[in-house]
């Protein structure tokens, strides 16, 4: 049975101006200790777009959970990572209410990018 769905669309022009006027405080805001590390080890034209698909993901993840980020719900309560494949993988760090009960059930998670923009669909089922 799906619980939630959610997806979301990031335009990488503007997460990369955000970067160019503030350093690295986005991904710090945005990313887990594991995908900082990531993001730091990127060529840095390579970083607009991680931190892109990142946020859509996460964003996506909280429109399925139905909290939307802030309510219960942080961009580093979820670390995104993948499979020797390249599929994403969904790791919740984080045991609140919220997510206690989503960890019984299974995170479903693609993410694709053009040029231009980042997007990323969530279905979360039990």
């Amino acid at each position: 049975m799906i619980i939630g769905i959610g997806v979301d669309l990031c335009e990488i022009a503007r997460i990369h101006d955000a970067v160019k006027r503030h350093g690295d405080h986005l991904a710090k805001r945005i990313l887990a200790a594991e995908e900082l590390t990531e993001f730091n080890q990127l060529n840095p034209l390579m970083q607009a777009g991680f931190l892109a698909k990142r946020f859509a993901a996460k964003e996506a993840i909280a429109k399925a959970l139905g909290t939307g980020i802030g309510c219960g719900f942080g961009f580093r309560d979820v670390t995104i990572s993948h499979d020797e494949l390249g599929k994403p993988l969904v790791i919740l760090n984080s045991e609140n209410a919220t997510l206690s009960s989503t960890c019984r059930s299974r995170i479903h998670l693609s993410i694709s990018d053009e040029r231009t923009h980042a997007i990323a669909f969530c279905t979360i089922e039990d």
